[in-house]
């Protein structure tokens, strides 16, 4: 009788243990949108390093056009600015921080790929640009992507950008990578590397930064799609936030965070994005 008790109770555990993973399994598939709902609070993984992006001032402020799209997108599902968490998520790291609920969503100059799409929901875009070059404001032989052959060129690791100018422009140019394009643009003013690659739109807010000493080429050549990330599967949530997004849109509010925090760099205004399921 002993062990048939002992069994029925072991029995009794595993299957309290099995319905509390199961549990744990379903609250994690939840949407964000109940997430929200229920808890009253977002964990947004941005950038904190992009000016007039994403960038973290020096009393602790954290501002930007991405910091503007997510505050608006968190208020539009019921979640005010003070009880959002930013976390900063690196290039590398956003679709781990999105898979192990380190974050509720990603606004992050976060590009739309095939590749990503395996892994990541996106509603969006919420922004269009397009890849460029910055280079030291002497450099008069760097035109375009073709005319970095023998050039030292830097990107952030775990991105495509400056392997797509290798791989489709230039051969022969030599790859450099730092773990942040703060570093980049360091390597760049003193020498290390003649030219940093990345999104326009990005490259324009270190420029404005330094006007005298780096200029952006101006010339796009791969076109860029910003979307915000959500984790695999979560359709309920792309649709809010798509619907977030086109109010921002149509309500003038997106106009007004471009104006406030990318305008002053000298980017051109860009239309606003047609919004579309992905």
């Amino acid at each position: 009788m002993r062990g048939r008790r002992a069994l029925a109770t072991l029995a009794a555990i595993g299957f309290t243990m099995i319905n509390s993973v199961a549990c744990t399994t379903a609250t994690d598939a939840d949407s964000l949108v109940k997430r929200a709902d229920v808890r009253g609070h977002l964990t947004v993984g941005t950038r904190f390093d992009q000016p007039g992006i994403s960038q973290r001032t020096l009393d602790g402020r954290l501002v930007g056009f991405d910091v503007e799209v997510a505050a608006y997108v968190a208020k539009e599902l019921g979640v005010a600015r003070e009880d959002i968490t930013w976390r900063e998520t690196a290039t590398s790291s956003r679709e781990a921080d999105l898979a192990s609920n380190s974050v509720d969503m990603v606004v992050a100059t976060y590009s739309i790929t095939e590749k990503r799409r395996q892994q990541v929901t996106f509603a969006g875009p919420y922004f269009e640009t397009g890849q460029d070059l910055l280079v030291r404001t002497q450099s008069t032989d760097i035109t375009g992507p073709e005319t970095l052959n023998g050039k030292r060129l830097c990107s952030t690791t775990n991105t495509t950008s400056a392997e797509q100018v290798r791989d489709r422009f230039a051969q022969q140019t030599e790859l450099v990578e730092y773990p942040r394009y703060p570093e980049c643009i360091s390597a760049l003013l003193s020498g290390q590397v003649d030219a940093v690659t990345t999104d326009a739109v990005i490259l324009a807010g270190y420029a404005a930064q330094q006007p005298e000493l780096l200029r952006v080429v101006g010339t796009q050549f791969a076109p860029e799609r910003y979307g915000i990330g959500l984790r695999k599967g979560d359709t309920e949530a792309q649709r809010a936030v798509n619907n977030a997004i086109r109010k921002m849109i149509s309500s003038g509010e997106w106009t007004k965070a471009f104006d406030a925090h990318i305008g002053p760099s000298g980017y051109p205004p860009p239309s606003p994005p047609q919004v579309t399921e992905q």
